[in-house]
């Protein structure tokens, strides 16, 4: 069951909300053309494991980085300049021309669809809760925080697990909103936060970093309208980059039909359900819902 439809209003408009004082003026935007005769491109990741981050020699890696790397080679451009930025400025970076493409697997939700542009669906996935080891709060699923309010949740800036703990009932005085993936931890061991709402794929990823944080187990995935909520996630470009997008987007869909592709997400922790969910929906179903 997908998230990503007609019953998920409540978040669409919320996250509208969200938007709505910002500026959607496109300084400029890379046309195909551009990249190719340049022979290269900017782009830029959230430094969020397994979608798209910088290891430790600076080198871009991930589901993201790593399926755009092959597919630009066939377009021609040779070079690609990684950038990481929080995942907030993701989309205000395209619009103010400070890069040309985002390889964070963010999820296509319609409100972003009014301030960018995607390519079609390269992953999907599920959410999960990082809580404190031994889980003494006892918390299992985003619902908890709009049944109790002596706990907190820590999410991430412009993520979407606002929109879908805000559609649950969580008030926002039980919101902790944290820049990077990183903090998560410090804000559940220090107390600012009894749990961080993140992807299944992020807490998993987060959970291996620290012995005083594990995923929460028996973790129950947040319904709302009786659906189960998952999330779609693409390539990400500036309104005016159509002819990038769309060539891109061609290759894309060939190279999902390839053992390589898959072989990428299986690497990253991706499951089977995972990849053939990523084929379900196309990324004009997921935007106009």
């Amino acid at each position: 069951m997908r998230y990503n439809t007609k019953k998920r209003m409540m978040a669409a408009l919320t996250a509208s909300a969200l938007f709505s004082g910002l500026s959607c003026a496109v300084v400029h935007a890379a046309t195909l053309e551009e990249v190719q005769n340049q022979g290269s491109i900017r782009i830029a990741v959230a430094n969020e494991v397994p979608y798209g981050y910088l290891d430790e020699d600076g080198d871009a890696a991930g589901a993201g980085p790593d399926v755009a790397k092959p597919i630009l080679e066939e377009l021609g451009i040779d070079t690609i300049e990684w950038t990481s930025t929080a995942f907030s400025d993701l989309i205000p970076g395209l619009e103010e021309d400070r890069f040309d493409m985002v390889a964070a697997e963010m999820a296509i939700l319609p409100a972003r669809c009014q301030r960018v542009i995607y390519s079609e669906p390269n992953t999907s996935y599920g959410e999960g809760l990082l809580v404190a080891a031994g889980n003494p709060e006892e918390i299992h699923a985003y619902s908890d925080f709009a049944e109790r309010d002596d706990i907190k949740v820590a999410i991430l800036g412009g993520a979407d697990q606002r929109e879908i703990l805000q559609a649950l009932g969580v008030p926002d005085s039980q919101l902790v909103v944290i820049e990077e993936n990183a903090e998560a931890i410090e804000a559940i061991t220090n107390g600012r936060a009894d749990a961080y709402a993140g992807t299944g794929l992020t807490v998993s990823e987060l959970e291996k970093q620290d012995p005083q944080v594990e995923v929460a187990l028996n973790f129950v995935d947040p319904i709302l309208n009786g659906e189960e909520v998952r999330s779609w996630g693409g390539f990400t470009f500036a309104q005016d980059s159509e002819s990038l997008r769309d060539a891109f987007n061609q290759q894309l869909l060939a190279y999902k039909n390839t053992e390589a592709w898959e072989q990428t997400l299986t690497q990253y922790g991706f499951t089977k359900d995972d990849i053939l969910s990523s084929f379900k929906y196309t990324t004009e179903q997921l935007c106009s819902e």
